[in-house]
């Protein structure tokens, strides 16, 4: 996900002022290479032309880029010392907008850079205004990289308000850790939840066309390597995946979430086919209307560059460090490895779901990953993450039988040795493990809580 940052130097003593030793007291290469790090990471500057030295000039910079939507985040780039008053209140009327502030301070001696990182730090605190303070050089990644993620939440942020999430029929399997407060939402993310019933799912479902279907079919076999054999239980998973992506498109909803069963998987067909489809598409969503999993899903999809798997947190192996994700029959199928391509199965459990229908049967590729899980603890939201790597185990076919459904899709994960697996499974809060691909992941997970005040836990 690439953001965009307002980005302004401040600083008092500008426009080429001489220490007396000589030396421009704001260094331009200082300043280049500060940049340079953070456009090789994504971000997008919106330079303003000037450094900012007196409370006129900050007002004029800082309420711009308050007004402009399309800014994600304001860096705060010190220059040299500056007197605190002359920024704070501008500062403070810009965060009144929500947007996430990093205060950078390029680490040195030259140019008094600190001081005036340290003072405008200190003033923030007195006052109250939540923001990222780096002290670090341009080329200590890690530090840099917090920047990026901050930006990236500040980005998330802004796409998540006013965004609505649909909800297709209720409560399923009486999962009470999924459920979500319609005003908690509201007042946390800005969010609407726009809750239906499945009787418009179900009567679009039944109307989509055999062309309806045959346009779906060349992706399907682009996936798949095959189309499935077209029986009335094929035709009715395909169908309700064309069902899902008008009734998507007709109310705007940005994610959403289907009871499944009790409801649809007994009365037409199985959602798993129709759910991995959709995730394919880089469409954030969940089942069994567990608002929780489309949420850790939403952030996910839209900070890896490859589709999430949300299925069953299997089994944890706190011995061989593993974790199995075990879903039923629901997975992107591009995430399938070689060595278990993506293919078509039954559903299989008749108690959940006597419809039946298509899933989709694979195992994961490898790569790294994070676990994570976003819920509430006697009413607040925490998320939990914890780092791991996908790998495909060598006695493959073996290790499927021991769950006793070896035709669901597989992900197994090998936990970081950093991982405290006693804490992974305190704050794990619910049985569908939620995964994405990337290194990346937990750092922007962190600073997406830290800008939303939510509670962040990584075990």
């Amino acid at each position: 996900m690439k953001s965009k940052a307002g980005f302004v130097v401040f600083g008092t003593h500008k426009d080429g002022l001489l220490d007396p030793m000589g030396t421009p007291f704001i260094d331009e290469k200082v300043i280049e290479a500060s940049k340079a790090a953070l456009r090789r990471r994504d971000v997008e500057l919106a330079e303003w032309p000037i450094v900012l030295a007196n409370k006129a000039e900050a007002r004029e910079a800082l309420q711009s880029f308050k007004k402009d939507d399309s800014i994600d985040a304001l860096i705060l780039c010190t220059g040299t010392w500056i007197w605190s008053g002359l920024m704070i209140a501008a500062v403070r009327d810009f965060a009144s907008s929500g947007k996430p502030i990093v205060l950078w301070t390029h680490s040195g001696s030259q140019g008094w850079r600190p001081v005036g990182g340290f003072v405008m730090h200190g003033t923030m605190l007195e006052v109250g205004i939540p923001h990222l303070f780096v002290y670090a050089s341009a080329d200590e990644d890690e530090q840099v990289d917090k920047i990026a993620h901050y930006c990236r939440a500040g980005r998330l942020k802004a796409k998540l308000n006013m965004s609505t999430i649909g909800a297709f029929g209720g409560r399923g399997m009486g999962q009470a850790c999924g459920v979500a407060d319609p005003s908690q939402w509201m007042r946390v993310f800005g969010v609407d939840i726009d809750s239906r019933d499945t009787t418009e799912l179900l009567q679009t479902a039944r109307a989509v066309t055999d062309e309806e279907i045959g346009s779906v079919l060349p992706k399907i076999v682009r996936l798949f390597g095959e189309a499935p054999e077209m029986t009335d239980t094929s035709r009715r998973s395909i169908a309700l995946y064309v069902a899902l992506k008008k009734l998507i498109a007709k109310y705007g909803f940005d994610f959403y979430t289907i009871q499944s069963f009790p409801g649809l998987g007994d009365d037409y067909g199985a959602t798993c086919f129709a759910q991995s489809l959709m995730l394919n598409d880089g469409q954030p969503t969940s089942t069994l209307s567990d608002f929780n999993t489309a949420m850790t899903v939403y952030l996910l999809t839209n900070l890896s560059d490859r589709p999430v798997y949300y299925g069953d947190l299997q089994h944890i192996d706190r011995k061989a460090r593993e974790a199995k994700i075990i879903g039923d029959g629901a997975v992107p199928p591009s995430l399938a490895d070689p060595r278990d391509p993506a293919g078509f199965a039954g559903h299989g459990i008749p108690t959940e779901g006597a419809a039946g229908g298509l899933s989709v049967k694979l195992t994961c590729s490898p790569g790294p990953c994070v676990l994570a899980r976003l819920g509430r603890i006697e009413g607040e939201f925490v998320l939990v993450a914890a780092k791991g790597e996908v790998f495909v185990p060598d006695n493959l076919e073996q290790r499927k039988l021991e769950c006793g459904i070896p035709f669901w899709p597989h992900a197994f994960v090998k936990l970081d040795d950093a991982v405290d697996i006693d804490t992974l499974l305190e704050y794990y809060m619910n049985e569908y493990g939620v995964l994405g691909y990337g290194e990346h992941l937990v750092g922007e997970l962190r600073a997406f809580c830290e800008v939303m005040g939510i509670r962040f836990v990584e075990a």
